[in-house]
């Protein structure tokens, strides 16, 4: 197979659609998941590769009934492939960029512990000051929204830190306490000076696995000296699912104090107490991209962000 020339000219250059279509079969190993992914039909997806290694003069798939292969050229090129599609991503965000601050389309990501509470706070502040930027949300756990920012799925990033992934950029928005919450009965109900070790021996609730806040509430149960062989519940996959628990007398949880008002105001067998100075506490930032286009926008959305959210029971970052 040789790539397809004319005399006298240069050989014939790879199209965008092509190397996509590369690109999500070397990804998938399968036409079908493949075409469903970059929303083309399975004969045109085909086509485009077969096209793409008669442009190259490579072959790029074994191809059996059964499932689809990368030849040795393929996984060299599927690499380059998709850095081709990246940079053509990079240059169009660009270019949005360059037309005019605060248009078009902005993809935030936020986690379930934080969305349903700062959420009014950053949709209001969107459509009072930034009327023409187009706000997608999308609600995952950690992980899945790190994905989604290093592939270009998502922009920017509303959630706990800090994270430690490489290619991010922290723009810290404030700090918030955690506060236990438990029945009205509780021996430490009410209490103002809860001292960390008390967290040793309750019987404490937790989110499943996945959730950040799981993550930071064991940080937080280790700090204290709880071991490993203390029981620990973990049958939510929500906080509203976890303080109806607790209310049912299952346990005591943790809840930043952002969600304490929604969470526990529905509930009338509630009660809470507060740490000791310092309390344990987490972070909450923008991620985005080391050296996005949008660089300036973020920013000056994450200063905007941090007045609009003096009035929550938070401190905000300097």
């Amino acid at each position: 197979m040789t790539a397809s020339t004319t005399p006298g000219s240069r050989p014939r250059q790879p199209s965008l659609a092509q190397l996509r279509a590369f690109a999500a079969v070397a990804e998938h190993l399968h036409f079908r998941d493949a075409a469903a992914d970059i929303g083309m039909s399975q004969p045109a997806l085909s086509g485009a590769v077969s096209a793409l290694e008669e442009v190259l003069g490579v072959q790029l798939l074994e191809r059996t009934t059964r499932k689809v292969l990368l030849s040795s050229a393929g996984e060299r090129l599927a690499a380059r492939a998709r850095t081709v599609l990246d940079a053509v991503g990079a240059l169009l965000e660009e270019a949005d960029a360059a037309r005019a601050p605060f248009t078009g389309p902005l993809r935030l990501g936020v986690i379930p512990t934080v969305a349903p509470y700062l959420l009014p706070t950053v949709l209001r502040l969107v459509h009072d000051a930034y009327p023409a930027l187009d706000l997608q949300v999308h609600e995952e756990q950690t992980a899945s929204l790190l994905d989604g920012l290093a592939h270009g799925r998502l922009d920017l990033l509303l959630l706990a830190v800090p994270l430690g992934a490489p290619g991010t950029t922290e723009l810290p928005l404030f700090d918030e306490d955690f506060v236990l919450v438990m029945p009205h009965e509780h021996w430490l109900a009410g209490r103002g000076d809860i001292p960390r070790e008390a967290l040793k021996e309750l019987d404490l609730l937790l989110l499943d696995e996945g959730h950040c806040l799981r993550d930071q509430a064991l940080d937080i149960c280790r700090e204290a000296g709880r071991t490993a062989g203390a029981a620990v519940t973990t049958s939510a996959a929500g906080l509203a699912t976890l303080v109806q628990l607790v209310g049912g007398g299952l346990g005591v949880t943790l809840l930043p104090r952002t969600a304490l008002r929604v969470e526990t105001d529905r509930n009338d067998q509630l009660t809470t107490g507060c740490f000791a100075d310092p309390a344990p506490s987490r972070r909450i930032a923008l991620v985005m991209r080391s050296g996005a286009a949008r660089q300036g926008e973020f920013e000056e959305l994450a200063a905007e962000l941090r007045e609009a959210l003096r009035a929550l029971p938070v401190r905000i970052a300097a």
